[in-house]
């Protein structure tokens, strides 16, 4: 837990993620991935190894370019919904997140700090990560997440994240249940083509909402899961000092065009970083980029440089 206690990426450096972890693993590397769950490949004989691999490709780019890199364990379906789902009791799901972060532990004590590695344990949504389907209460979210984040809190993980949150009582739950485990949260708000969260509350709104049922103890707020035009016109007002994280999807289509496209859309790696570049300039304090679904090295790549040369 090197990190804990001071989130290096608080700071004016620049630390970049990988890429669309599950997007990759199925459309690149040809893995099946059920209900998109990248966890069950630490329970696969070759799977282990696949991850190793992925995740050494962006500790490259990072190492390359001088920067930091913060890694999400393949964690993100790994609660007790989308786990029974799969045939995962609770403690194999206490077992297998665990393990996650052991792997990150391992290959970070092999970059022996190069690059600085920055280890999450990563949450997703307790249903789709698209929409919103039964809302749960922030008191119902907490008891909820709590079970993973406290897994997480008793490794060395250095913080949480929840990606691909869609409506803001969820996310007060997350930052709830980190608060009593005593660990950082991040908590990074997935986003329609209007800009909006799924639920049809502002993003704004959403961030502000958080801030005040929870004292402002998450330690930062992102975006992910949504392409940069997606959300440009609303980046104003004081929240965006809250602003901290961005990690884009390739593709401009809707939630609703992905879902039901066969093909991956990679969009244009150049295309993209430009629009970073331009975020850069317009949100005060972003400072940790990376991808979601359809990129992979050759965006985060691009993204680095840029975002090392605004």
């Amino acid at each position: 837990m090197p990190f804990r206690e001071g989130l290096p990426q608080l700071a004016d450096e620049i630390f970049i993620t990988d890429g669309g972890m599950e997007t990759t693993l199925i459309f690149k590397n040809g893995l099946e991935l059920p209900d998109f769950a990248s966890f069950v490949l630490l329970d696969d004989a070759e799977g282990p190894e696949a991850l190793r691999d992925y995740y050494a490709t962006y500790v490259a780019i990072a190492r390359e370019h001088g920067v930091g890199i913060i890694l999400d364990t393949p964690t993100w379906r790994a609660n007790s919904d989308w786990g029974s789902r799969l045939g995962y009791s609770a403690e194999d799901l206490s077992d297998v997140n665990r393990r996650a972060v052991a792997l990150l532990e391992d290959l970070r004590a092999e970059t022996a700090d190069d690059p600085r590695l920055v280890i999450s344990g990563c949450i997703g949504p307790r249903g789709d990560g698209y929409r919103v389907d039964e809302a749960m209460k922030p008191d119902a979210a907490e008891r909820y997440h709590a079970p993973q984040i406290e897994t997480f809190a008793d490794t060395s993980a250095d913080l949480v994240s929840a990606l691909t949150l869609t409506y803001a009582d969820e996310a007060i739950g997350v930052v709830q249940a980190a608060r009593v485990a005593d660990i950082p949260a991040v908590i990074s708000f997935t986003v329609e083509t209007d800009g909006c969260l799924p639920d049809g509350q502002a993003l704004g709104d959403a961030i502000d909402a958080v801030d005040e049922a929870t004292d402002g103890s998450a330690a930062y707020f992102m975006i992910n899961c949504a392409h940069p035009t997606h959300f440009e016109r609303v980046l104003e007002g004081p929240w965006l000092e809250r602003l901290r994280g961005l990690r884009a999807n390739a593709s401009s289509k809707s939630h609703a065009e992905l879902d039901e496209a066969n093909e991956l859309d990679s969009g244009d790696p150049l295309e993209l970083a430009a629009l970073y570049a331009t975020l850069r300039s317009r949100v005060p304090h972003l400072t940790v980029v990376g991808g979601c679904c359809g990129t992979d090295q050759r965006h985060i790549r691009e993204i680095c440089a840029v975002a090392v040369a605004s």
